[in-house]
């Protein structure tokens, strides 16, 4: 069996507070970040909408041009900040997601980047699946009112340890992203996400569970903080969970950092105890990951 972790990793997901200030936002989340690599982590994650307040009222106001890459400062404060931090911090950034401007289709967009340790672009990730949900007397929320969707599956080599996938919230309620992923070397799928109330109670940790009991990987959610003053509450709990399903380090709803030691070994050894990549019939079905599968927006 292929390594598919090269080397231990220590994974940490950062659940910010934020506000209506992106330049404090953006500050909170560079101080926690460089709290999370002065413990060791290698990779520290940001959740969804790290910049900004969630809300389709809110997209436009904050949304950043990232394209052409590089941009200006002026154009995304956010892409060098997040760039710097990673240098300074000298560790694999996932910057949750910010809300992206994109000259060229006059479309906005909910995109994650992620950069290695030099500060280089590693990845961008476009949320796929638009949060688009009405649970009478619970809660409603359109994205499509605002974003438009992106339009490729996200695999990201780090180097020394190997392929992980990164996606946004939403994009967890569809198990065909985490599959091609998994089945093509990836040993961890990350989703920054901001579940609310109602899904979060439902289906946060049921969601992070499924993906890698399904897959045996990793599987990291990572929310921001719980705020009952803004208009849309989330969930918060960022979880990380292990190949068998369990949960490994798991927060509350306030801002907090939880980390994890991802080892190769645990991979080997659920794959072994319960071989599902070995029993698999694509004689009776198809593979998902050999069908037509889009990497380029």
């Amino acid at each position: 069996m292929a390594k598919l972790l090269k080397k231990p990793l220590k994974l940490a997901l950062v659940q910010l507070s934020t506000g209506a200030d992106k330049t404090a936002n953006l500050a909170r989340a560079r101080s926690k970040v460089l709290e999370a690599t002065s413990k060791g982590a290698n990779l520290v994650v940001l959740p969804e909408c790290f910049n900004s307040p969630y809300g389709t009222k809110y997209f436009p106001k904050y949304a950043e041009t990232l394209l052409p890459s590089p941009p200006t400062k002026e154009q995304s404060p956010s892409f060098h900040a997040l760039s710097e931090l990673a240098k300074e911090a000298k560790a694999y950034v996932v910057g949750g997601s910010i809300p992206e401007y994109w000259e060229e289709t006059k479309k906005y967009y909910n995109t994650s980047l992620t950069f290695d340790p030099e500060g280089k672009l590693l990845a961008t990730h476009r949320k796929v699946h638009l949060f688009d949900i009405d649970i009478p007397g619970k809660i409603t929320f359109r994205e499509s009112e605002v974003l438009s969707p992106g339009n490729k599956l996200t695999i990201v080599d780090l180097p020394e340890y190997g392929k992980i996938a990164v996606a946004i919230c939403y994009d967890v309620r569809f198990p065909e992203l985490a599959m091609i992923a998994a089945r093509k070397g990836a040993f961890l799928l990350l989703y920054p996400g901001a579940f609310n109330l109602t899904t979060g109670a439902l289906h946060w940790e049921l969601q992070a569970r499924a993906r890698a009991m399904d897959n045996q990987v990793y599987v990291g959610l990572c929310s921001p903080a719980r705020d009952m003053e803004a208009d849309y509450n989330a969930w918060g709990h960022s979880t990380i969970v292990d190949p068998n399903a369990g949960i490994m380090a798991q927060l509350d709803e306030k801002e907090g950092i939880c980390y994890a030691d991802l080892v190769n070994e645990k991979i080997e050894e659920t794959r072994k105890g319960i071989p599902i990549y070995t029993q698999r019939r694509f004689e009776v079905y198809p593979d998902v990951s050999e069908g037509k599968v889009r990497y380029e927006e």
